[in-house]
């Protein structure tokens, strides 16, 4: 008898040359959840643990045709959006979901990089917010983004409380909206899908290496999916997983901040 096929996930993200977040943190994720992992990259960042020097974005029709290709041959049972950068590149992200059918979409809404840098161009945020978030069946912003988007002139501005933020962001159209609790004291996850709130409790892991944690938690979740969980269920999976990475994360790489490290390579 023939065993059943691997969950086949793609990441749609821009990649980070330090690897600690970005496709690379998507493909350690996916393999840490025991799931095939594809990428159709988005852009190439010269990145370090100190910052971003230089972003180059992907041609559109390449981001498509990245897509293209895995899905014409091995197939998508789920999607994990992150770094998009331009207006141009949403376009390109939004015609190429029309090739996996109906994969559940967890879209992780990168704006602004550990180390302060832009990632999304101002003239994109509307974009994201009107062509991506109402195809979105998850979507995982911290509070910085839930306030951006929930409130365009409010990116990095403290805004309102993560459970106001979630059901602003939800009336945007994603069917699941999970605002993530590692940009406050309270690491707790607060999940919406339009029928009440449920709050994610997680520890705080202050001797732990963070760089990375977004990626991976939006990676999990949409792993969770493909690997039959209901989204509520994914969230709290993924909320294991990023915690677990961050509490096993690698210190002392680079003079920056270290990377998340969801196989526990420093471990015993």
């Amino acid at each position: 008898m023939a065993s059943a096929p691997i969950p086949r996930l793609l990441s749609i993200a821009g990649s980070d040359s330090g690897g600690g977040a970005g496709i690379q943190a998507d493909l350690k994720a996916f393999a840490r959840c025991g799931v095939h992992g594809m990428t159709a990259i988005t852009a190439i960042t010269a990145q370090n643990t100190v910052g971003v020097a230089a972003v180059h974005p992907i041609p559109a029709d390449t981001i498509v045709a990245q897509v293209r290709a895995v899905a014409d041959d091995i197939g998508v049972d789920a999607v994990k959006i992150g770094m998009l950068g331009t207006e141009e590149t949403i376009e390109a992200v939004v015609a190429a979901l029309e090739l996996v059918g109906d994969a559940p979409v967890v879209l992780d809404p990168v704006m602004v990089s550990e180390s302060g840098a832009r990632l999304l161009d101002e003239g994109a945020e509307a974009a994201l917010r009107e062509r991506l978030l109402p195809l979105a069946t998850v979507v995982t912003p911290n509070i910085p983004e839930a306030n951006a988007l929930a409130r365009p002139d409010a990116l990095g501005e403290g805004g309102s409380d993560a459970e106001t933020l979630a059901q602003r962001v939800h009336a945007l159209g994603p069917d699941v909206v999970v605002v993530t609790g590692g940009h406050r004291d309270d690491t707790t996850d607060v999940y919406f899908d339009g029928s009440g709130v449920v709050a994610i409790p997680g520890r705080r892991f202050p001797d732990g290496a963070a760089h990375g944690s977004g990626c991976t938690h939006s990676s999990a979740l949409a792993a969770s999916l493909a690997l039959g969980l209901s989204p509520l269920e994914a969230a709290r999976r993924a909320k294991e997983v990023a915690a677990e990475a961050v509490r096993d994360g690698l210190r002392g790489l680079g003079a920056g901040a270290g990377p998340v490290d969801v196989f526990g390579l420093q471990r015993g």
